[in-house]
């Protein structure tokens, strides 16, 4: 059975894939890794850490070239780990994932991590974000996603001699109703990795949460 390793995104931890990890293990051999700061770990964040977290959960699982989804800021990391490590995958698909960071972009991303005001603005959220990373601070976790942000837009992770080095097969999929990632910065990444596709998914948002799981089946 082939294997697949799921990637949340900013904000989210494993608990955020449990869903989709329910969907698709009676086709493949299901791994979820929570990065380092998320879900109840304690770590700093960086994607270069995170990436580091991937290698060492594909080492841990003995994982050989497995498949892997990254949703959001999970694409990212994975994109990274395959650019530094080529062929540590055998196909990388992503979802949502921003990829156009310069100072201006991060500033606006962070204009609305501010906890206090999440909490007072959108208390469901808020308490969704609290279960997500129990039993740490939701509002650490927000506080410390901002400043990464802000490190992301300052020194951006990856740049076009990173995305050349990605030797397998990707494919980006970007949600037709995502608010948050445009789809002229995803092509500008799809043309600048040597072998990529691009896929708009109607009516698909940015969360996770609200996506038809059965609408990833075609792409994984």
């Amino acid at each position: 059975m082939q294997s697949i390793v799921l990637l949340h995104g900013a904000l989210g931890s494993d608990r955020q894939m449990e869903p989709l990890k329910n969907h698709l293990s009676e086709k493949f051999d299901v791994h979820v890794l929570c990065f380092e700061g998320h879900g109840g770990r304690n770590g700093s964040l960086a994607i270069q850490n995170f990436s580091e977290n991937l290698t060492e959960f594909l080492n841990e699982n003995n994982l050989k070239s497995p498949l892997v989804f990254g949703y959001s800021m999970g694409g990212y990391v994975a994109l990274y780990t395959e650019a530094k490590l080529p062929v540590t995958f055998e196909k990388i698909v992503t979802l949502g994932t921003k990829f156009n960071w310069n100072p201006d972009v991060a500033a606006k991303e962070v204009r609305m991590l501010n906890p206090e005001i999440v909490e007072e603005k959108v208390p469901k959220f808020a308490a969704h974000l609290s279960r997500m990373h129990e039993p740490n601070d939701w509002k650490e976790n927000m506080r410390n996603t901002a400043a990464m942000m802000e490190a992301m837009g300052e020194n951006p992770p990856l740049n076009e001699v990173d995305l050349s080095n990605v030797q397998c097969p990707v494919h980006l999929l970007l949600g037709e109703k995502d608010i948050m990632v445009s789809e002229d910065e995803t092509l500008v990444i799809k043309d600048q990795l040597p072998n990529a596709q691009f896929n708009i998914l109607d009516g698909v948002e940015h969360p996770i949460e609200k996506l038809e799981l059965g609408t990833l089946g075609a792409y994984l």
